[in-house]
């Protein structure tokens, strides 16, 4: 699995699209995913927070039943 992008780059995101470009717009300049794009954005509106999720599961030993 790749790693999460940078707070930077997904704050430059949200920032052009804030300035007026659409989200596609923005993507394609800062090469990323159009869903990505959509999805940051969304967040800043409605959390205003950019940090990435916290990724992984449950992790049990091995042994452990």
């Amino acid at each position: 699995m790749a790693k999460a992008l940078s707070v930077d780059l997904r704050r430059r995101v949200v920032e052009a699209v804030a300035a007026g470009a659409s989200c596609r717009a923005a993507a394609t300049r800062f090469e990323v995913g159009v869903s990505s794009a959509i999805r940051w954005v969304a967040r800043a509106r409605t959390r205003g927070d950019l940090s990435p999720d916290k990724r992984g599961g449950k992790v049990v030993p091995h042994g452990v039943v």
